[in-house]
């Protein structure tokens, strides 16, 4: 059994601070020749790129509440194992959540918590909300505390002498306000990993700085840990047959997929073919499926719109009766158009007869539980599914006329369907239901639908 060290970062709110402190000390880690594996909990796109972008390591969505218990156990040995070092990303505060909160996670994974506090407004405070979050859930172990945004040797003496004696907490830093390091954001959250919000000079700049102000070298002390036997997952199913070729729109517009997901549905025989609405001309070839996730097409609308030969090759697939799963981002591309803040509009690929329009505040935001009311690809009638709605933008016209397929509550339908045709706002986690990827794929493996060549 190899010993490494595993812990979770967690903040005592949103905004502390926590994504910046966990990529910097990935990125240390990193520098010093450690193999750093990276997760995150919650049902966040965004901060598993950053730390790919920091790790080059897939980072796993560990969410109980839409993974369930066994899968965030069994991912979390997977992929921990023959690393160095495991990272959680925790999310918003550290309680915040119920059963999907960090705490929570911790718990389950047996986890020190290293406790992110912003000391930007307050001294000697800081001691009392670092008591009060040790005390508040006494089997949550907070083994070490960061503070954030510390403006001077004057602040950091006040919050140094207001701890000893106070806190069990070990203090492994004090890091100092720079905006440098600040990850610009837009109206989902931060820019993705793939944007390089930071560049190589800022990177080098957040490892020293992470390098002075947190002893990392006690950090790793703290939570040494034995590493769990060997795990294994999405072992390939030998009954389905193999190169299945589904097509994943995959480019600045559409990003957001769970990366598990796409193992599951390797596993299950599925050839993944990345392709790119904003750039490609055509479909990849005899794909018997198209996977639209979620993203940006807001931001780049007019670009979609304008590549008219993909948004007809689209349709013309959805039309013959081809296989396509849209969620959020990528069934607003089915959509008929997409209307901006700015208040234009934009065509878009018309399978489903209605548009959607953006809107300066959040929509809608949660964890959905659907029921499927029909048979489809994705599941027979009465299954349950499972995953998440995030947005910012809402149907505009009626939708009547236009079958769904998931109840979600007693009066809210989703998923929108036409002929092979699913799309809806929810993104989809596959883990707590394994047959919804051997549907999808034992359904592309009888399609009779194939693309035409490149």
């Amino acid at each position: 059994m190899k010993t490494s060290s595993a812990f979770l970062t967690g903040g005592t709110a949103s905004g502390s601070g926590k994504t910046t402190l966990t990529i910097g000390i990935m990125a240390a880690l990193k520098a010093r020749g450690l193999s750093v594996q990276p997760f995150k909990c919650g049902p966040d796109f965004i901060d598993p790129s950053l730390h790919r972008m920091v790790t080059g390591k897939i980072s796993s969505n560990l969410d109980l509440r839409m993974c369930g218990r066994e899968f965030c156990r069994d991912t979390f040995n997977f992929r921990f194992n023959g690393n160095d070092v495991a990272v959680v990303e925790g999310v918003m505060g550290l309680f915040d959540g119920g059963i999907a909160s960090s705490a929570a996670l911790a718990k389950e994974l047996e986890l020190p918590v290293i406790l992110i506090v912003d000391a930007s407004s307050a001294a000697e405070s800081v001691a009392a909300i670092v008591k009060g979050f040790e005390s508040f859930s006494p089997d949550v172990e907070i083994a070490g505390v960061i503070f954030n945004r510390v403006g001077s040797p004057r602040h950091r003496e006040l919050i140094e002498k207001s701890m000893a004696g106070i806190c069990k907490a070990q203090i492994l830093g004090f890091f100092p306000r720079d905006i440098r390091f600040e990850i610009p954001d837009r109206h989902l959250g931060l820019h993705m990993g793939e944007e390089k919000p930071l560049n190589e000079v800022q990177l080098k700049q957040l490892v020293l700085a992470v390098e002075k102000h947190i002893d990392l070298d006690q950090l790793l002390q703290i939570s040494r840990r034995t590493q769990a036997a060997e795990q294994e997952m999405f072992v390939a199913n030998a009954s389905i047959a193999k190169n299945v070729r589904l097509a994943v729109a995959r480019d600045e517009a559409f990003c957001f997929y769970y990366e598990d997901n796409l193992k599951m549905l390797e596993a299950e025989g599925a050839e993944l073919v990345f392709f790119s609405p904003l750039s490609d001309t055509a479909l990849p070839a005899d794909c018997k499926g198209i996977y639209f996730g979620g993203g940006y097409p807001e931001l780049h609308a007019e670009r979609l719109s304008e590549n008219q030969a993909m948004r007809q090759a689209v349709n013309d697939f959805a039309r013959s009766g081809g296989i396509i799963y849209g969620e959020c981002g990528g069934f607003m591309y089915l959509c008929d158009r997409i209307e901006t803040t700015g208040q234009q509009s934009h065509t878009m690929c018309g399978i489903f007869p209605f548009a959607v329009q953006m809107k300066t505040r959040l929509s809608r935001l949660g964890y959905r539980k659907p029921c499927l009311v029909a048979d489809c690809f994705l599941g027979r009638r009465g299954q349950h599914l499972h995953g998440h709605e995030f947005h910012y933008s809402e149907i505009v016209g009626s939708t009547v006329g236009t079958p769904t397929l998931y109840q979600i509550d007693a009066d809210i339908v989703e998923g929108y369907t036409f002929k092979n045709v699913i799309g809806g706002y929810l993104h989809l986690h596959f883990a707590r239901n394994r047959e919804l990827s051997k549907s999808f794929i034992s359904e592309l493996t009888g399609s009779q639908i194939i693309t035409k060549t490149t």
